[in-house]
């Protein structure tokens, strides 16, 4: 399920920053963690038999999506997946197709080096977000991204013309190998043109 983390924005100027390997079915239940680097093959089976679940009952795959933010039209947000989650995206979308994931499928997101965390910022120019950055701040280090990307142009929000008048993409992935899966931990957006947008995500906490 969604899980929404509460979501703390910073203004420094006057802009708001703003996934067959075995049958699953009688599956004994599993505890999952979703920050798992190395998951066990009960918590890998668990997760594929979830998303197959969540297709039969219609679930839209970005269900198993980790949230963060304010769930508002005008308000920074975002959502992170982790292998667990990508798992049970995977199986959901292929159960959706009448197909079930095979092992190279699975192994390719188990063999992932990275974390993905997406989030939606808000501007007022249509570039706004062009250059932006995205970190990780736990108990006083910082974590860099392997790599970020953001929408060079921005889309109008929903307020347009008032303000914010645009709203834009900034994804990041991060190396497993370089922060704790286990960490209270902010996720922090810097856009070239000044200000933060941060979220405060305790990656213990997440199921």
């Amino acid at each position: 399920m969604p899980m929404w983390v509460a979501a703390q924005v910073h203004r420094h100027r006057p802009m708001l920053l703003c996934a067959g390997i075995v049958a699953l079915s009688c599956l004994p239940h599993v505890p999952v963690h979703a920050i798992e680097v190395d998951p066990a093959a009960e918590q890998i089976q668990t997760a594929l038999h979830q998303g197959k679940e969540a297709a039969q009952k219609r679930m839209p795959p970005d269900s198993f999506y980790v949230r963060f933010g304010v769930s508002d039209a005008v308000t920074p947000r975002g959502f992170l997946i982790t292998k667990l989650g990508a798992l049970s995206v995977m199986a959901t979308h292929m159960a959706l197709r009448g197909h079930q994931p095979s092992e190279s499928d699975v192994r390719q997101i188990l063999e992932s080096q990275t974390m993905l965390v997406s989030t939606v910022i808000f501007g007022n120019v249509p570039n706004f977000a062009v250059d932006s950055y995205i970190v990780l701040e736990q108990g006083g280090k910082v974590i860099k991204p392997a790599t970020v990307r953001f929408d060079a142009q921005a889309d109008r929000s929903v307020v347009y013309p008032k303000t914010p008048r645009f709203k834009a993409k900034v994804v990041a992935s991060f190396n497993y190998a370089d922060f704790d899966p286990m960490a209270k931990t902010t996720i922090a957006v810097y856009p070239a043109t000044g200000g933060e947008a941060s979220f405060s995500v305790s990656f213990l906490d997440i199921h």
